[in-house]
């Protein structure tokens, strides 16, 4: 891949990658399979884009010397217009690992919260448009000082390639920390896919509300007549990070008051529904509600319950439970 016709081979094949593995990511497939799909996209694909995008040319070993009447210094200067494959390899882990965490933290603010899927999107999304800017920054470079990358693995760790103060050290014990290093990270990374953050689980209860204005005294439809049937609607959000069966009851309770305390002295049940909803889903139906009198104060008493009441409903066995003060005419 060292022909200089082919300097933008390495973005091109980062955003095919990119496609492929998001493809495979986002086609259902789970386990040890998406982990090592999501891999190469949360631990070097980004970061390699971004480097490639700040360093577009290459590496150079021109000398210069120092400005003796400035510093006093003859020693010259090693000046790298460019950075290593290990440099690059390094950069490109760090910069990956640092974009992530910003997506992260930025999807966290989100209601929908911090989960896999919106980061890895937003990841493939990322590198895409940072491969795109890196082909546009080394197109801007001239011919000869642009960045061609090139299949050597002896440029891959240390070696004693170019000249330096450091050229009689012993570079294994650096190139085995590089390994144990990337070799860590990549079980990190896995372990991070594998294990992503989750908040509690909960489900959302409530019902539909009218639209406000001047006139109005309830956002809930407050006013019944006795003998006629309505409609109440009722919506269940599941977010328990698991498929639920709720059972929900409708209950008319004849209510009374008294220094601010309520004393329920007649529940009656209306209606009761029972569905099934997926996590992540909002799941909406109508109950019937048929008052037979309007003989005294009342209350609509609403419970939802994770699964089928035990016994008589009641709202202390209720999962979620919300009353409304209703006028019977």
């Amino acid at each position: 891949m060292s022909d200089s016709n082919w300097w933008f081979a390495d973005q091109a094949i980062v955003i095919a990658v990119t496609g492929a593995l998001s493809l495979g990511i986002f086609s259902g497939l789970g386990g040890g399979v998406r982990i090592a799909l999501a891999i190469p996209l949360v631990l070097f694909l980004p970061g390699y884009a971004l480097v490639s995008a700040l360093f577009p040319d290459r590496p150079t070993d021109d000398y210069q010397s120092f400005d003796e009447e400035k510093t006093g210094l003859g020693n010259p200067l090693l000046v790298d217009g460019g950075l290593e494959a290990i440099e690059r390899i390094v950069l490109s882990i760090t910069f990956s690992l640092a974009l992530v965490s910003a997506i992260a933290l930025f999807t966290s603010a989100t209601p929908g919260g911090l989960t896999a899927s919106p980061v890895l999107s937003a990841l493939s999304v990322l590198t895409v448009v940072l491969a795109l800017l890196a082909i546009g920054a080394r197109y801007r470079c001239a011919p000869d000082r642009r960045f061609v990358p090139s299949v050597s693995t002896a440029t891959l760790l240390f070696t004693r390639s170019r000249p330096s103060l450091y050229s009689g050290r012993n570079h294994r014990p650096y190139n085995a920390a590089i390994v144990i290093s990337l070799v860590l990270l990549v079980a990190s990374a896995g372990f991070a896919v594998a294990n992503p953050p989750q908040h509690d689980g909960f489900t959302e209860f409530s019902i539909d509300t009218e639209e406000l204005s001047g006139e109005t005294e309830t956002m809930y439809e407050s006013t019944y007549t006795a003998g006629e049937t309505e409609e109440l609607a009722a919506t269940i959000t599941n977010r328990e990070h698991e498929d639920r069966t709720y059972t929900t009851v409708l209950l008319l309770q004849r209510v009374s008051y008294e220094d601010g305390d309520v004393t329920v002295q007649e529940s009656t049940e209306l209606d009761r529904a029972t569905a099934t909803v997926p996590d992540g889903e909002t799941h909406r139906q109508s109950l019937e509600v048929t008052p037979t009198t309007s003989d005294g104060e009342f209350r609509l008493a609403l419970l939802l319950y994770d699964g089928e009441p035990s016994g008589e409903p009641s709202a202390d066995e209720a999962y979620r439970v919300v009353h409304l003060p209703i006028e019977v005419e």
